[in-house]
């Protein structure tokens, strides 16, 4: 099969165009008129051939291009566009190749007689398995449509937090690296120029203008090695915390902070909560709906306390007690989870408990990056000060002996 490209006058006289997958141009004809469409022009499109398809269809999908390409793909199964359709307008809309390959393989996997989520399973770098688990259980429910719209809206709401993240780390980051580049310029090029003037006096120079010329000479004839040992050791300590048992000592103390402390337990209970919704509200059982949460969290320490939590779940306990033994979760969390399963809406709970966490996330970050933003200027302006401070001493101590 193949997508092509049409113009056609519908039933109430207007102009319309769009994409269909057939197996020719006749055949795409005889469906527009089937959709009640006069067909004006049938072309195949450029951007969705079928060779495009079926070979090299597994490729990784960056974040923004899995949403957008979901959003579209619930837009058109809640319209009542045929799966397989739909599938086809996707990868015929899609601007980047790897999008179009990944789409046109799943939908050349259902023609084959495979299920949608078979098809996707064939593609598990494209799709993370709770995609994949989530669109199975829509299609075991009949309710693919209602599921592929909630899968939008997590992924969109997922996107949106990693942002808040992302944008909540940059400023402090430049800001660091740029102070880095001006205290290493003056170590370097200005204080050194500076001191010779002071060698010639042959005088004893204060503590603190001969810790500066000592790291200055440091970063001068060890500055590249230092810069090496710095990089090995980063890349080492990446290593090391791949370990699991190292991780979670890392994420442990991570929790353990005071402000960055609940801002990490913020953003894994949310990341739990929205999961977890997305699952259960699509028909999943507690037990896939955990395994999923899991999968989906980084954090080391809840990724061991969600899969205790599944345990004693299997094992006959509520969702609330085995998750309030746990000792991560947030009290609030676990209050609106145990409200959710005396209601009978533990989905619908545990949505709005993520909303309310990922709420108080962004206003935390804000209040966090305004308070860090002058305390970042003051740290910079205070260790320019000290070289500067290191430079006149030398010079307001010459002065004092001419005086006296």
């Amino acid at each position: 099969m193949a997508v092509y490209d049409y113009q056609a006058i519908g039933a109430d006289g207007k102009r319309t165009s769009g994409v269909i997958t057939a197996d020719s141009a006749r055949a795409a004809r005889k469906e527009l008129r089937l959709r009640q469409l006069s067909p004006l022009d049938v072309s195949e499109s450029r951007k969705g051939r079928a060779q495009d398809g079926v070979t090299g269809h597994d490729q990784r999908l960056s974040g923004g291009d899995l949403v957008v390409a979901t959003r579209q793909l619930a837009l058109l199964v809640k319209a009542g566009t045929p799966v397989e359709e739909a599938i086809g307008s996707v990868a015929a809309e899609a601007e980047k190749p790897a999008t179009r390959k990944v789409f046109m393989g799943v939908r050349s996997s259902i023609t084959d007689g495979y299920s949608v989520s078979e098809a996707l399973n064939g593609a598990p770098r494209a799709f993370p398995a709770f995609y994949r688990a989530v669109v199975s259980s829509g299609q075991a429910s009949s309710k693919l449509d209602e599921v592929l719209e909630r899968l939008a809206t997590h992924l969109e709401k997922s996107r949106k937090m990693k942002n808040k993240i992302l944008s909540a780390l940059i400023y402090p980051i430049v800001l660091s690296v740029i102070a880095l580049i001006v205290v290493t310029l003056l170590m370097v090029f200005v204080v050194p120029a500076i001191v010779e003037q002071f060698d010639t006096l042959g005088q004893d120079l204060p503590w603190l203008t001969d810790a500066v010329i000592a790291i200055s000479v440091l970063l001068r004839q060890w500055g590249v090695v230092l810069l090496l040992v710095v990089i090995a050791a980063g890349w080492g300590l990446r290593r090391l915390f791949q370990t699991p048992a190292i991780a979670e000592m890392r994420d442990r103390f991570v929790l353990s902070l005071p402000v960055i402390g609940k801002l990490s337990r913020g953003v894994s209970s949310a990341t739990f909560a929205r999961t977890f919704a997305t699952l259960s509200a699509s028909g999943a059982p507690v037990p896939e709906c955990l395994g999923a949460a899991r999968n989906s969290m980084s954090n080391a320490v809840f990724r061991k306390a969600v899969a205790n939590v599944r345990r004693k779940v299997e094992e006959g306990s509520s969702l609330a007690r085995a998750m309030r033994t746990e000792q991560v979760f947030p009290p609030m969390l676990i209050h609106m989870v145990a409200s959710g399963e005396r209601g009978g809406d533990l989905a619908g709970m545990m949505g709005r408990a993520a909303d309310y966490l990922e709420d108080e996330f962004d206003n935390a970050t804000t209040v966090a990056l305004g308070l860090l933003e002058p305390i970042m200027i003051v740290f910079l302006a205070g260790i320019v000060a000290l070289i500067v401070l290191s430079i006149m001493l030398p010079i307001l101590q010459i002065n004092t002996l001419a005086i006296g």
